[in-house]
């Protein structure tokens, strides 16, 4: 999972980022709320965590903006350093899902974390069997079929079309799916990830007759869409 993490105190900000690395997840810090806040409007994460207390804009402002802009089941952990009721209530009305005192413990935070993840990503569970309407993912083997039909996929097409099922009706951008589908290798030519879309698009008739729609969404990246057949 891909986790935007603010705090101005580098060295918790290495520290948070160390543990949820070593966890398995990919850590993106940042030391400025204005900065996270530009790459929130042009990058997908799926998960924040928020230092209450940054000097050019606080959490609270970062939270508000992500609950009015952003998909309302993105969880949002914050950390502060005051353990007062008021302070905590408060966050937690402003719309955080839940939160950590600091100083931070390794333990605490992987498993706020995770269960955080867990109800945020349901089908992101190590589930063998999804089934999305007419279509069938068999993750342990990467196979899929359509009305139970075998359709051929590459590993990157069944990786692709995986992910964009987990995500349905999330805009998901460019650097979200490289990182996702083809993990380090991010040299690769950008008409590379386009000929994909286009063939999980034809190879699973991603049409609005079968319920679903992939579109782009410009300046972005993709997104696909369950839609009523007409």
């Amino acid at each position: 999972m891909r986790i935007a993490v603010l705090d101005d105190d580098n060295n918790l900000l290495e520290l948070v980022c160390t543990i949820l690395n070593a966890a398995g997840h990919t850590c993106h810090p940042f030391l400025s709320g204005k900065d996270m806040l530009h790459q929130l409007r042009r990058e997908s994460y799926d998960m924040l965590i928020l230092d209450w207390q940054v000097p050019d804009l606080n959490g609270t402002e970062i939270l508000h903006w992500v609950r009015e802009k952003l998909s309302p089941t993105l969880p949002v952990l914050f950390m502060t350093s005051r353990s007062g009721e008021d302070d905590i209530v408060a966050g937690l009305a402003a719309g955080a899902d839940d939160y950590m005192i600091k100083p931070i413990r390794r333990s605490e935070l992987v498993a706020r974390v995770q269960a955080l993840l867990r109800r945020a990503y349901p089908t992101q569970t190590a589930s063998e069997h999804l089934q999305f309407g007419i279509y069938k993912f068999e993750t342990r083997a990467g196979r899929v079929s359509v009305n139970d039909q075998p359709v051929e996929m590459t590993q990157k097409e069944f990786d692709l079309a995986l992910l964009l099922f987990r995500n349905l009706g999330r805009p998901l951008s460019r650097a979200y799916i490289l990182e996702a589908v083809w993990s380090r290798d991010v040299d690769i030519p950008s008409r590379t990830m386009d000929t994909h879309i286009s063939r999980v698009r034809s190879k699973l008739e991603l049409r609005p007759e079968n319920g679903y729609r992939l579109a782009p969404v410009y300046s972005y990246g993709y997104r696909l869409e369950q839609v009523t057949a007409e």
